[in-house]
């Protein structure tokens, strides 16, 4: 693992101990950990992959709106976090890795240094259950 600041150290602990999936990237959106839970998500180990770049990762998810529609990318938590360094939080859907739709709530938020630099952000997501 590269050398990183203590605020994504401790984010990485945090992700470490929770039981739903995790993402954590730098300030332009590569992804330098996930959790275990995430790794059922991605369907591959983050011991395996190593820290991924945008490109690769994004194109797991198919995000889709509550019509099943494709969702735009700047619609998305992460991405809002990522271009103004505020919180997030949307329920939509992804088309899952097996082409379910699968409803998800994600919420997302800055990693932001003592000093106030942008070191990335955090996404927490977890699948909705119907009512």
């Amino acid at each position: 693992m590269a050398a990183h600041e203590i605020e994504i150290i401790l984010n990485r602990q945090l992700a470490d101990c929770l039981s739903i999936p995790v993402f954590i990237t730098d300030t332009i959106g590569n992804l330098i950990f996930y959790n275990e839970p995430a790794e059922e998500v991605l369907g591959k180990r983050f011991e395996d992959t190593g820290e991924m770049p945008v490109e690769e990762w994004a194109t797991v998810f198919k995000p889709l709106d509550n019509n099943g529609d494709p969702m735009p990318p700047e619609e998305l938590p992460l991405v809002k976090t990522l271009s103004d360094q505020n919180p997030y939080h949307k329920n939509f859907q992804i088309l899952s890795l097996k082409g379910k739709k699968e409803p998800i709530s994600v919420t997302s938020y800055p990693i932001i240094s003592r000093s106030g630099d942008f070191l990335g952000a955090v996404a927490i997501f977890w699948k909705q259950k119907l009512k």
